[in-house]
């Protein structure tokens, strides 16, 4: 109930030099217990009257503080929700990067092994007119085949005793002249070392010691490949040396006469 018109009228009180504590106790102490109160309630009114505006204001921010407090909860659960929509679309984001990527390196891998694919038809297509040419050759080697291994056979058959003239009398003139009668086709420019031995074997035996002439050779490819075994006449004895080293590995056991 104390108001301005209270604190007004006591003010007089207050004002005079007996009004104080000290003074009241000498005249009475309930005089001085009530003379303080009256200055403590003047005071509580002064500071409670800048107090209570306070007060006013700290209920009226604490209602704008829950309010704020209720907005920045619903702005708080609408951005995790918000969050969570962007975490799955990120995720498929994510996963269509990959996808993306994978995509472009199995691209690049494509494109690569075309252009390695271009190169080797560009490299291969030279080689369209020499695999043709040597298709049909083969088509023609095939159907020369029998008169050619008939001649090898024959060769390896007959031949050994001769020399070099009486076999090719053999070959060119008798045997040849033979199928042509019969119709049999065969190789006008057949070769007969290069039919039965492979360069690579005979640079092997020349290096054993046989003499790289044709008719050492051939006398090689009789003694190798005829199915009966050969009698070798070799004054020079070159024959009876490329034997030697020839079968050394198989341990050939030579009886000298």
């Amino acid at each position: 109930t104390i108001n301005d018109e209270t604190v007004e009228l006591l003010q007089p009180y207050f004002e005079m030099e007996d009004y104080t504590l000290q003074h009241g106790q000498k005249v009475c102490g309930n005089v001085a217990g009530l003379l303080s109160w009256t200055q403590a309630m003047v005071v509580f009114y002064g500071v409670n009257r800048e107090v209570l505006p306070l007060k006013a204001n700290l209920a009226k921010q604490e209602g704008r503080l829950k309010i704020a407090n209720a907005e920045k909860d619903k702005a708080q659960a609408e951005l995790d929700e918000k969050q969570a929509e962007l975490d799955k679309v990120q995720a498929k984001f994510d996963a269509a990067m990959k996808e993306k990527m994978d995509l472009e390196n199995d691209a690049e891998t494509c494109k690569r092994k075309m252009q390695a694919a271009s190169a080797l038809i560009d490299g291969l297509s030279g080689e369209k007119v020499r695999w043709t040419q040597q298709s049909k050759e083969f088509k023609s080697q095939i159907k020369r085949l029998v008169g050619d291994i008939l001649l090898c056979t024959g060769f390896l058959s007959y031949c050994g005793p001769f020399n070099q003239d009486f076999r090719n009398l053999l070959l060119k003139e008798l045997w040849e002249t033979e199928l042509k009668e019969h119709k049999i086709p065969f190789s006008d420019d057949l070769n007969l070392i290069s039919m039965l031995v492979d360069q690579p074997t005979i640079s092997e035996w020349n290096l054993q010691g046989l003499p790289g002439d044709n008719l050492s050779i051939q006398n090689g490819i009789i003694v190798t490949k005829a199915s009966r075994y050969p009698l070798l006449v070799d004054p020079q004895t070159q024959g009876k040396e490329w034997v030697k080293n020839k079968e050394q590995e198989n341990e050939l056991q030579v009886n000298s006469v």
